[in-house]
């Protein structure tokens, strides 16, 4: 039996694990934080897009806010050494958008922030994850670009220090960078995108001198 999505009634929430009666049976659904943080009030209608385990000694589900972040699961529950809750563990504290990020600039150490994951497991992961880069880059993030192209000028002075983040640098230094940066160009004459391309080229220089 395969069940690929639940549409029922929201009867109960413990942690990240919500009871839902479809059609008269209550279905025990392990969920992203992505569902955790967007459940409907008890009673309401909750939709969940699911992938069912069956073990010898159990049967779970676990369920998604969207096709795309199931389809990041299956890829991660594929790596070998990475079962369903490592991969529940995955999708619910990396951003698909900053796992890329990540995985083209070898970050690691991004990685290692996943509970469950040290450092022998995320360099493992690395290597397995550059092997599904195209299936990351459809299943909700951007395929090329670090951030948007778009946005306000506190919006886009955000974003950039986001991406620098999601690329291994540290705060001071991401803050330092863009400050540098808006010196020569006011920040809403600048998308995002070029106001990370400026930032890494401050890098750049400094790294030159020394």
């Amino acid at each position: 039996m395969l069940i690929g999505r639940l549409t029922g009634k929201l009867l109960e929430t413990q942690g990240t694990t919500v009871l839902i009666d479809v059609a008269g049976l209550g279905y025990d659904v392990e969920v992203s934080a992505t569902v955790v943080d967007t459940l409907p009030r008890l009673g309401d209608e909750l939709i969940l897009h699911t992938h069912f385990v069956v073990r010898e000694d159990a049967q779970l589900l676990y369920g998604f806010s969207s096709k795309e972040e199931r389809t990041l699961f299956r890829s991660f529950i594929k790596i070998s050494g990475v079962g369903p809750k490592l991969g529940l563990a995955l999708i619910s504290s990396l951003d698909p958008h900053a796992l890329v990020t990540a995985v083209r600039s070898n970050n690691v150490s991004m990685l290692t922030k996943v509970p469950g994951v040290g450092k022998k497991t995320a360099e493992r992961l690395m290597v397995e994850l550059k092997n599904q880069i195209d299936v990351l880059s459809t299943a909700g993030a951007v395929p090329m670009n670090v951030v948007s192209a778009s946005g306000t000028s506190q919006g886009v002075t955000s974003e950039a220090e986001d991406a620098l983040l999601a690329l291994g640098y540290r705060p001071q230094q991401a803050s330092q960078a863009i400050d540098t940066v808006l010196q020569s160009f006011p920040a809403d004459s600048l998308t995002a995108q070029e106001l990370v391309r400026k930032a890494l080229r401050t890098f750049a220089a400094v790294s030159k001198q020394v």
